[in-house]
Protein backbone atom coordinates (compact mmCIF):
# COMPACT_ATOMS: atom_id res chain seq x y z
CA UNK A 1 0.00 0.00 0.00
CA UNK A 2 1.41 3.65 -0.84
CA UNK A 3 2.24 5.43 2.32
CA UNK A 4 1.73 8.81 0.54
CA UNK A 5 -0.97 11.54 1.56
CA UNK A 6 -1.40 12.53 -1.52
CA UNK A 7 -0.41 10.19 -4.04
CA UNK A 8 0.20 11.07 -7.88
CA UNK A 9 -2.44 10.24 -10.19
CA UNK A 10 -2.72 9.65 -13.19
CA UNK A 11 -5.65 9.07 -15.96
CA UNK A 12 -5.49 7.22 -19.06
CA UNK A 13 -8.54 8.46 -21.24
CA UNK A 14 -10.36 11.26 -20.77
CA UNK A 15 -14.02 10.50 -22.53
CA UNK A 16 -17.35 9.92 -19.76
CA UNK A 17 -15.35 7.69 -17.41
CA UNK A 18 -12.15 9.73 -16.63
CA UNK A 19 -13.65 12.80 -16.85
CA UNK A 20 -16.11 11.51 -14.16
CA UNK A 21 -13.52 9.85 -12.33
CA UNK A 22 -11.29 13.37 -11.95
CA UNK A 23 -14.35 15.75 -11.65
CA UNK A 24 -15.70 13.59 -8.90
CA UNK A 25 -12.26 13.47 -6.79
CA UNK A 26 -12.18 17.15 -7.63
CA UNK A 27 -8.59 16.95 -6.42
CA UNK A 28 -5.28 19.14 -7.96
CA UNK A 29 -2.54 17.60 -10.00
CA UNK A 30 -4.15 14.64 -11.55
CA UNK A 31 -2.42 14.10 -14.71
CA UNK A 32 -4.12 12.61 -17.82
CA UNK A 33 -3.44 11.97 -21.65
CA UNK A 34 -5.91 11.29 -24.26
CA UNK A 35 -5.24 9.63 -27.48
CA UNK A 36 -7.55 12.29 -29.26
CA UNK A 37 -4.85 14.86 -28.04
CA UNK A 38 -3.03 12.90 -31.36
CA UNK A 39 -6.01 13.24 -33.41
CA UNK A 40 -7.11 15.82 -36.28
CA UNK A 41 -5.90 19.63 -34.56
CA UNK A 42 -10.10 19.95 -34.15
CA UNK A 43 -10.38 16.81 -31.55
CA UNK A 44 -7.00 17.46 -30.03
CA UNK A 45 -7.34 21.58 -29.08
CA UNK A 46 -11.14 20.37 -27.93
CA UNK A 47 -10.03 17.54 -25.71
CA UNK A 48 -6.79 19.54 -24.63
CA UNK A 49 -9.54 22.63 -23.88
CA UNK A 50 -11.86 20.13 -21.90
CA UNK A 51 -8.91 18.94 -19.89
CA UNK A 52 -7.77 22.37 -18.89
CA UNK A 53 -11.05 23.58 -18.09
CA UNK A 54 -11.40 20.80 -15.34
CA UNK A 55 -7.86 21.47 -14.10
CA UNK A 56 -6.21 19.04 -15.09
CA UNK A 57 -2.52 18.40 -16.14
CA UNK A 58 -2.36 17.65 -19.89
CA UNK A 59 0.33 14.61 -20.52
CA UNK A 60 1.95 13.81 -23.97
CA UNK A 61 1.73 9.97 -23.93
CA UNK A 62 0.55 7.51 -21.91
CA UNK A 63 4.62 6.77 -21.40
CA UNK A 64 4.91 10.20 -19.59
CA UNK A 65 2.14 10.36 -17.07
CA UNK A 66 2.95 6.70 -15.98
CA UNK A 67 6.10 7.35 -15.03
CA UNK A 68 5.77 9.59 -11.99
CA UNK A 69 2.20 8.37 -10.77
CA UNK A 70 1.70 6.34 -7.82
CA UNK A 71 -2.09 5.53 -8.85
CA UNK A 72 -2.71 4.91 -12.61
CA UNK A 73 -6.39 4.62 -13.60
CA UNK A 74 -7.03 3.60 -17.21
CA UNK A 75 -10.54 4.51 -18.67
CA UNK A 76 -10.27 4.34 -22.24
CA UNK A 77 -12.36 2.39 -24.86
CA UNK A 78 -12.60 -1.22 -24.46
CA UNK A 79 -10.43 -2.06 -27.75
CA UNK A 80 -8.19 0.01 -26.83
CA UNK A 81 -7.78 -1.51 -23.02
CA UNK A 82 -4.45 -3.49 -24.03
CA UNK A 83 -2.95 -1.06 -26.07
CA UNK A 84 -2.86 1.39 -22.68
CA UNK A 85 -1.96 -1.30 -20.72
CA UNK A 86 1.25 -2.00 -22.82
CA UNK A 87 2.23 1.91 -22.84
CA UNK A 88 1.50 2.16 -19.26
CA UNK A 89 4.44 -1.01 -18.42
CA UNK A 90 6.72 0.79 -20.47
CA UNK A 91 7.19 2.92 -17.77
CA UNK A 92 5.09 2.25 -14.45
CA UNK A 93 6.98 2.83 -11.49
CA UNK A 94 7.36 -0.05 -9.02
CA UNK A 95 5.21 -0.41 -6.60
CA UNK A 96 2.44 1.85 -8.91
CA UNK A 97 -0.98 0.54 -8.99
CA UNK A 98 -3.02 0.02 -12.41
CA UNK A 99 -6.37 0.47 -12.16
CA UNK A 100 -7.95 -0.99 -15.18
CA UNK A 101 -11.59 0.12 -14.93
CA UNK A 102 -12.23 -1.09 -18.89
CA UNK A 103 -15.14 -3.14 -20.02
CA UNK A 104 -12.81 -5.86 -21.20
CA UNK A 105 -13.27 -9.60 -21.33
CA UNK A 106 -11.68 -11.34 -18.57
CA UNK A 107 -8.97 -12.93 -20.27
CA UNK A 108 -8.39 -9.28 -21.37
CA UNK A 109 -7.56 -8.02 -18.14
CA UNK A 110 -5.41 -11.28 -17.60
CA UNK A 111 -3.17 -10.24 -20.31
CA UNK A 112 -2.94 -6.56 -19.36
CA UNK A 113 -1.79 -7.82 -15.57
CA UNK A 114 0.74 -9.45 -17.10
CA UNK A 115 2.45 -6.82 -18.60
CA UNK A 116 1.97 -4.72 -15.30
CA UNK A 117 3.42 -7.13 -13.34
CA UNK A 118 6.04 -8.16 -15.45
CA UNK A 119 7.06 -4.43 -15.08
CA UNK A 120 6.76 -4.08 -11.32
CA UNK A 121 3.25 -2.44 -11.47
CA UNK A 122 0.72 -3.63 -8.99
CA UNK A 123 -2.74 -4.37 -11.17
CA UNK A 124 -6.33 -4.13 -10.03
CA UNK A 125 -9.11 -5.67 -11.95
CA UNK A 126 -11.97 -2.97 -11.68
CA UNK A 127 -15.90 -3.61 -13.19
CA UNK A 128 -18.06 -0.41 -13.22
CA UNK A 129 -21.13 -1.38 -12.98
CA UNK A 130 -23.64 1.44 -13.66
CA UNK A 131 -23.53 4.23 -16.26
CA UNK A 132 -20.79 6.25 -14.75
CA UNK A 133 -22.04 10.35 -15.19
CA UNK A 134 -24.49 10.94 -12.24
CA UNK A 135 -22.46 9.87 -9.60
CA UNK A 136 -18.93 10.11 -11.17
CA UNK A 137 -16.59 8.32 -8.37
CA UNK A 138 -18.79 7.49 -6.44
CA UNK A 139 -20.33 4.47 -8.89
CA UNK A 140 -20.83 0.72 -8.01
CA UNK A 141 -17.58 -0.42 -8.73
CA UNK A 142 -16.58 -4.47 -8.47
CA UNK A 143 -12.88 -5.37 -7.27
CA UNK A 144 -10.96 -8.25 -7.54
CA UNK A 145 -7.24 -10.02 -8.07
CA UNK A 146 -4.44 -10.49 -6.00
CA UNK A 147 -3.84 -6.82 -5.14
CA UNK A 148 -7.72 -5.96 -4.83
CA UNK A 149 -7.64 -5.38 -1.08
CA UNK A 150 -5.01 -3.35 -1.15
CA UNK A 151 -6.63 -1.58 -4.06
CA UNK A 152 -10.16 -0.85 -2.69
CA UNK A 153 -8.31 0.73 0.43
CA UNK A 154 -7.03 3.41 -1.85
CA UNK A 155 -10.26 3.43 -3.63
CA UNK A 156 -11.59 4.13 -0.20
CA UNK A 157 -9.01 6.94 0.93
CA UNK A 158 -10.36 9.07 -3.11
CA UNK A 159 -14.40 8.50 -1.78
CA UNK A 160 -14.89 5.64 -3.98
CA UNK A 161 -17.55 2.97 -3.82
CA UNK A 162 -15.62 -0.30 -4.20
CA UNK A 163 -17.03 -4.23 -3.50
CA UNK A 164 -14.48 -6.95 -3.45
CA UNK A 165 -15.49 -9.76 -5.22
CA UNK A 166 -12.98 -12.95 -3.76
CA UNK A 167 -11.25 -13.98 -6.42
CA UNK A 168 -8.23 -14.13 -9.30
CA UNK A 169 -8.11 -11.14 -11.84
CA UNK A 170 -10.88 -11.28 -14.50
CA UNK A 171 -13.34 -12.20 -11.94
CA UNK A 172 -15.03 -8.66 -11.33
CA UNK A 173 -15.06 -8.33 -14.75
CA UNK A 174 -16.62 -11.86 -15.65
CA UNK A 175 -19.94 -10.97 -13.76
CA UNK A 176 -19.63 -7.17 -15.66
CA UNK A 177 -19.34 -8.42 -19.13
CA UNK A 178 -22.09 -11.95 -18.66
CA UNK A 179 -23.97 -8.91 -17.54
CA UNK A 180 -24.22 -6.94 -20.16
CA UNK A 181 -25.53 -9.81 -22.31
CA UNK A 182 -28.79 -9.19 -20.59
CA UNK A 183 -28.49 -4.93 -20.31
CA UNK A 184 -27.22 -4.13 -23.77
CA UNK A 185 -29.16 -6.84 -25.63
CA UNK A 186 -31.97 -5.21 -23.70
CA UNK A 187 -31.08 -2.26 -25.32
CA UNK A 188 -30.51 -3.57 -28.53
CA UNK A 189 -33.99 -5.65 -28.59
CA UNK A 190 -35.71 -2.31 -27.03
CA UNK A 191 -34.03 -0.82 -30.70
CA UNK A 192 -35.32 -3.57 -32.95
CA UNK A 193 -38.94 -3.89 -31.28
CA UNK A 194 -39.29 -0.12 -31.13
CA UNK A 195 -38.44 1.11 -34.83
CA UNK A 196 -41.06 -1.67 -35.91
CA UNK A 197 -43.39 -0.21 -32.97
CA UNK A 198 -43.35 3.32 -34.66
CA UNK A 199 -43.01 2.68 -37.88
CA UNK A 200 -46.48 0.25 -37.83
CA UNK A 201 -47.69 2.70 -35.54
CA UNK A 202 -48.46 0.90 -32.78
CA UNK A 203 -45.88 2.51 -29.98
CA UNK A 204 -48.13 2.79 -27.40
CA UNK A 205 -49.98 -0.49 -27.75
CA UNK A 206 -46.74 -2.31 -27.71
CA UNK A 207 -45.64 -0.24 -24.63
CA UNK A 208 -48.84 -1.06 -22.46
CA UNK A 209 -48.68 -4.69 -23.53
CA UNK A 210 -44.89 -4.99 -22.47
CA UNK A 211 -45.67 -3.02 -19.40
CA UNK A 212 -48.94 -5.08 -18.09
CA UNK A 213 -46.95 -8.60 -18.98
CA UNK A 214 -43.85 -7.44 -16.71
CA UNK A 215 -42.53 -10.25 -14.45
CA UNK A 216 -42.30 -8.96 -10.57
CA UNK A 217 -39.73 -12.11 -9.98
CA UNK A 218 -36.32 -11.34 -9.76
CA UNK A 219 -33.80 -12.58 -12.76
CA UNK A 220 -32.89 -15.87 -11.44
CA UNK A 221 -36.52 -16.94 -11.36
CA UNK A 222 -37.09 -15.16 -14.44
CA UNK A 223 -34.73 -17.02 -15.82
CA UNK A 224 -35.32 -20.63 -14.46
CA UNK A 225 -38.67 -20.19 -15.60
CA UNK A 226 -37.84 -19.19 -19.16
CA UNK A 227 -34.94 -22.29 -19.54
CA UNK A 228 -38.34 -24.23 -19.15
CA UNK A 229 -40.52 -22.53 -21.59
CA UNK A 230 -37.95 -22.61 -24.13
CA UNK A 231 -37.31 -26.38 -24.03
CA UNK A 232 -40.38 -27.11 -23.83
CA UNK A 233 -42.32 -24.70 -26.60
CA UNK A 234 -39.13 -23.54 -28.86
CA UNK A 235 -40.16 -24.96 -31.87
CA UNK A 236 -43.32 -23.27 -31.82
CA UNK A 237 -41.95 -20.30 -30.50
CA UNK A 238 -39.20 -20.33 -33.13
CA UNK A 239 -42.07 -20.25 -36.04
CA UNK A 240 -43.68 -17.50 -34.28
CA UNK A 241 -40.24 -15.80 -34.34
CA UNK A 242 -39.95 -16.30 -37.91
CA UNK A 243 -43.06 -14.64 -38.59
CA UNK A 244 -41.75 -11.78 -36.56
CA UNK A 245 -38.78 -11.79 -38.60
CA UNK A 246 -41.46 -11.30 -41.90
CA UNK A 247 -43.30 -8.57 -40.19
CA UNK A 248 -40.14 -6.81 -39.23
CA UNK A 249 -38.82 -7.52 -42.75
CA UNK A 250 -42.14 -5.52 -44.09
CA UNK A 251 -41.70 -3.07 -42.60
CA UNK A 252 -37.87 -2.53 -43.46
CA UNK A 253 -36.58 -2.92 -40.09
CA UNK A 254 -33.33 -4.91 -39.12
CA UNK A 255 -33.99 -7.76 -37.04
CA UNK A 256 -30.60 -9.24 -36.12
CA UNK A 257 -31.95 -10.05 -32.35
CA UNK A 258 -35.13 -11.69 -33.54
CA UNK A 259 -32.86 -13.90 -35.44
CA UNK A 260 -30.80 -14.73 -32.65
CA UNK A 261 -34.05 -15.84 -30.65
CA UNK A 262 -34.85 -17.94 -33.46
CA UNK A 263 -31.52 -19.65 -33.22
CA UNK A 264 -32.15 -20.51 -29.65
CA UNK A 265 -35.48 -20.95 -29.53
CA UNK A 266 -35.16 -23.82 -32.40
CA UNK A 267 -31.94 -25.42 -30.44
CA UNK A 268 -33.58 -25.56 -27.01
CA UNK A 269 -36.81 -26.79 -28.01
CA UNK A 270 -35.45 -29.30 -30.30
CA UNK A 271 -33.42 -30.77 -27.57
CA UNK A 272 -35.99 -32.91 -26.62
CA UNK A 273 -35.71 -31.67 -23.04
CA UNK A 274 -38.22 -31.63 -20.36
CA UNK A 275 -37.22 -29.57 -17.56
CA UNK A 276 -40.86 -29.93 -15.62
CA UNK A 277 -39.29 -32.41 -12.34
CA UNK A 278 -35.89 -30.48 -12.59
CA UNK A 279 -36.00 -28.06 -10.66
CA UNK A 280 -33.56 -24.54 -10.26
CA UNK A 281 -31.21 -22.42 -12.21
CA UNK A 282 -28.01 -24.32 -12.58
CA UNK A 283 -29.93 -28.23 -12.11
CA UNK A 284 -31.65 -26.82 -15.49
CA UNK A 285 -29.09 -25.17 -17.20
CA UNK A 286 -27.28 -28.20 -16.30
CA UNK A 287 -29.42 -30.51 -17.76
CA UNK A 288 -29.13 -28.30 -20.81
CA UNK A 289 -25.63 -28.56 -21.82
CA UNK A 290 -25.75 -32.14 -21.39
CA UNK A 291 -28.20 -33.14 -23.63
CA UNK A 292 -26.05 -30.57 -26.70
CA UNK A 293 -23.25 -32.23 -25.56
CA UNK A 294 -25.04 -35.63 -26.05
CA UNK A 295 -26.33 -34.50 -29.28
CA UNK A 296 -23.03 -33.07 -30.99
CA UNK A 297 -21.11 -36.23 -29.65
CA UNK A 298 -24.16 -38.76 -31.54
Amino acid sequence: MIQQNTPKIAVIGFGEAGSCLCQGWGRPNVCAFDIKQHGDSESALEKTAQMEGAGIIVGDNVATIARDADLIFSTVTADQAHVAALAAAKSIKHGAYFFDLNSCAPSTKQKNAALIHAAGGRYVDVAVMATISPKQHQTAMLVSGEHAEAGITIMLDLNMKPVHVPGPIGRASTIKMIRSVMMKGIEALTAECFSAACKAGVADEVAASLDASQAKEGWRAQATYNMERMTTHGIRRAAEMREVATTLSDLNVANQMTAGAIEWQDQLGNLGLSLLEIHGLEPRIEAINERINTKQQS
